[in-house]
């Protein structure tokens, strides 16, 4: 079983604003990778087959996997981490998680599961889809 990331994704209001940045890095307008200060010391447990699971405004809505990850010095001289991703989002079960700072590891059994392809709340709106996941019908 690969461990997983969960991190807070900054900045980003759903999971279409996401699917929006893979776009971009499709078309070369951006790199499809993150750069964090810590490095995980299990990588080796992340690769294959790991995903960073994000959190947006509160609820863990989907993952993306994760394709490499790359020692790189930041700017100020500082080695940093970089997550390289897999142009690829999936959608989760919402999952309510309190703010943090950094990344923490989420193990395969604690991760919530993904919607499968047919599933309605996939095609919902992400306002319906957090009350729905807030009344415990998601």
């Amino acid at each position: 079983m690969p461990l997983n990331i969960v991190k807070l994704c900054v900045g980003v209001g759903d999971i279409e604003e996401l699917e929006h940045w893979v776009r971009q890095c499709r078309r070369g307008l951006d790199t499809l990778d993150h750069v964090t200060r810590m490095f995980p010391r299990r990588g080796d447990e992340i690769l294959p087959g790991g995903s960073l699971y994000w959190v947006i405004r509160g609820l863990i809505l989907c993952r993306q996997p994760i394709a490499a990850l790359e020692p790189v010095k930041g700017e100020d001289g500082i080695e940093r981490c970089r997550i390289v991703f897999k142009p690829k989002i999936i959608a989760v079960r919402p999952t309510p998680r309190r703010a943090f700072q950094g990344w923490r590891y989420l193990t395969e059994a604690d991760a919530p599961p993904d919607l499968a392809k047919g599933t309605a709340a996939k095609g919902l709106p992400e306002k319906m889809r957090r009350e729905l996941s807030e009344l415990g019908l998601l």
